[in-house]
């Protein structure tokens, strides 16, 4: 049974993405499979159908990861047992997983760079060399786990013993793509768990699948036509329209990774596994400093813990804790991207950050204003005020092109021109090829936005789950005939799909 199962998913296992048909075949039969096997069979099933999955692109790479969680493991070992060259180990695991996400991600980058600054101090074009080089999937995910384990266990925690553990950790299917990074201790508790098929699993696995289809495909590639159609004439528009192009990416960017996230989240219950909440209500932060704490919470954690204070975090003057932040953040956004408008797009939230700082730091001397800077009105111009500095930034996040992300920046801060004519002659909401999911897209962010406290409050109460089953099923339902109604023609890549 189990070899005739497996050959079933090598044959689905055709570029598997949380949104394709494959997946809906895959995702299932995963399931089955492991409720259905002894306990001891499981995690090495797991593992061989995360490898499968990881496989369906380009199977080679397989090996690179495989290749890569061996080494991480065994080094691993060699940290925790070593009394006297645990520092000179972990430099060596650093650096050797950092190679490896270097060449792969920044070795074209670094070299069409020197040859830009060669041909600007030379004045003459430089040759046009590059390297045939792919990115692996979720390499970047991968490379910050592996430096996550080989640190713990530097401070003094136990390793995995099991390479198969290890293996799974690394590799598990639902979060290998795009994350959220897991932190080892507790992923491997999980692992070790004897765990027994509760209904309770599906209950809440299945709904988090639909609601991130339906964030991706029902709203987050409905609003992609407005943003690609605006990325490619933004010279044809003015302030307000580019405004409007801000927003919509925000929400665009917000609906697709946290869509991802909810699907990898309820495939991980599926398992009974909980991996961790990667957003939490990121629009309504207060400031800029709120913004990182609810937005990619787990990258943010990991660049406090394994860079912010390593470099020192705000032990030290004030000087070098705006250095430490500016640094942290420049790394982070070089991270997200082999492009300079990633490391402008980190620069800017590491100023955004040392302003905010500054701010708090002066607001703490403050008495006469106390009661208005602690005011609700105060609060709420706060979260208008982080939610636009956001905007701003994400046109750096977005458009490749610097000349054009601050002439873009130019228009939203001076409100110069508020409105030009297209090229067609129409405003960019009004262009007769915009389909007329746009707007029903419009309204299911609404929706979601004042839904989504709600549902959260529900959750903490408990009333979601004394919900009936039939009434669960008919809001699914609901939500999968949305789906399909009003599903784009092309649906886009997952935005963090190739980091």
């Amino acid at each position: 049974m189990l070899t005739s199962s497996l050959d079933f998913l090598l044959k689905v296992s055709e570029a598997l993405l949380f949104t394709s048909y494959q997946y809906l075949l895959f995702l299932p039969t995963v399931v089955a499979l492991y409720w259905v096997l002894p306990q001891k069979y499981r995690l090495p099933m797991l593992l061989l159908a995360s490898y499968l999955f990881y496989m369906s692109w380009i199977p080679i790479f397989g090996a690179l990861i495989f290749g890569m969680t061996l080494g991480n493991w065994v080094l691993g070992k060699f940290i925790f047992k070593s009394e006297n060259n645990k520092k000179p180990l972990l430099a060596l695991g650093i650096t050797l997983n950092l190679l490896c996400l270097g060449y792969f991600k920044y070795a074209n980058f670094f070299i069409d760079s020197a040859q830009a600054l060669l041909s600007a101090i030379t004045h003459h074009p430089s040759a046009n060399f590059t390297l045939n080089i792919i990115l692996p999937l979720g390499i970047s995910f991968f490379v910050f786990e592996f430096i996550h384990y080989l640190v713990e266990l530097y401070k003094g925690k136990k390793p995995i013993d099991s390479f198969v553990l290890f293996g799974l950790f690394a590799a598990f299917f639902p979060t290998q793509i795009a994350g959220p990074i897991k932190r080892y201790d507790d992923f491997a508790a999980q692992m070790q768990e004897k765990k027994k098929f509760e209904l309770s699993y599906f209950d809440e696995g299945i709904p988090l699948i639909v609601i991130g289809l339906a964030k991706k495909l029902l709203i987050a590639d409905n609003l992609a036509v407005f943003v690609d159609m605006f990325a490619k004439t933004h010279f044809a528009y003015g302030s307000l329209e580019t405004w409007l192009f801000a927003y919509a990416f925000a929400l665009q960017i917000y609906f697709d990774f946290s869509g991802y996230t909810d699907i990898a989240r309820g495939s991980a219950h599926l398992f009974g596994y909980h991996i961790p909440i990667n957003f939490n209500l990121p629009y309504i932060a207060s400031s800029i400093s709120d913004f990182w704490r609810r937005w990619h919470i787990s990258l943010s954690s990991w660049l406090r813990d394994y860079l912010f204070i390593p470099l020192g975090g705000s032990r030290g003057s004030s000087f070098l804790t705006n250095r430490n932040l500016l640094l942290t953040m420049a790394l982070g956004g070089l991270w997200h991207g082999a492009s300079w408008n990633f490391v402008l797009w980190g620069c800017y939230h590491g100023l955004l950050l040392i302003v905010h700082r500054m701010f708090s730091e002066w607001r703490q001397r403050q008495t006469t204003l106390k009661p208005m800077l602690e005011s609700r009105t105060f609060n709420v111009f706060s979260m208008l005020l982080t939610f636009h500095c956001v905007c701003i930034g994400w046109v750096f996040f977005r458009v490749n092109d610097i000349g054009a992300i601050f002439s873009m920046v130019r228009k939203m801060v001076l409100l110069s021109p508020i409105m030009t004519r297209a090229e067609a002659g129409q405003f960019l909401l009004l262009k007769p090829d915009l389909p007329i999911s746009i707007p029903i897209a419009m309204l299911m962010v609404v929706l979601l936005l004042i839904c989504t406290p709600l549902i959260g409050r529900a959750r903490e109460t408990g009333l979601i789950a004394r919900i009936p089953a039939p009434i669960k099923g008919l809001y699914v339902t609901a939500v999968i005939l949305a789906i399909i109604t009003f599903l784009p023609d092309n649906s886009t890549p997952f935005i963090y799909f190739q980091f």
